[in-house]
């Protein structure tokens, strides 16, 4: 399993953070140029990287103001999990992580890892953007 993680310090509330990424209408934000083709509700988005795989997620799992997991909803080139979890970081803000967990062998390793590394990444940065 290939496991991404990336973080952003945001000087908001826990509950604030999260009410924004539990809702996947939100996540449009968060994406590169790379994804076209979106569409959402509060539990389901589905979209296309250019020149990749078209993708549908779906929430999975929610455990109010700590954590936030989606997984495809229809079938994706590999296993692939997206997990953000959000914790006090004693100064009244927030630190937000984005994990990406992907089942990948050999050669998708060496082509996925680096977009996803940047897809996470790019989602830290923009949450940190958007609500900072």
């Amino acid at each position: 399993m290939t496991v991404i993680e990336s973080s952003a310090e945001i000087n908001l509330p826990v509950e604030k953070v999260y009410s924004f990424l539990a809702d996947l209408n939100n996540h449009q934000q968060l994406m590169p140029e790379n994804i076209y083709n979106w569409s959402s509700t509060e539990d389901e988005a589905s979209f296309t990287i250019q020149n990749m795989a078209k993708l549908a997620i779906k929430i999975s799992s929610r455990i109010p103001n700590q954590e936030l997991i989606a997984v495809p909803s229809e079938k994706a080139p590999f296993d692939v999990e997206l997990k953000w979890t959000v914790a006090d970081n004693g100064h009244g803000g927030t630190t937000a992580t984005h994990i990406i967990s992907a089942d990948l062998n050999m050669m998708m390793k060496m082509l996925a890892s680096g977009p996803l590394k940047k897809l996470a990444d790019h989602q830290t940065e923009k949450l940190a953007e958007i609500l900072g």
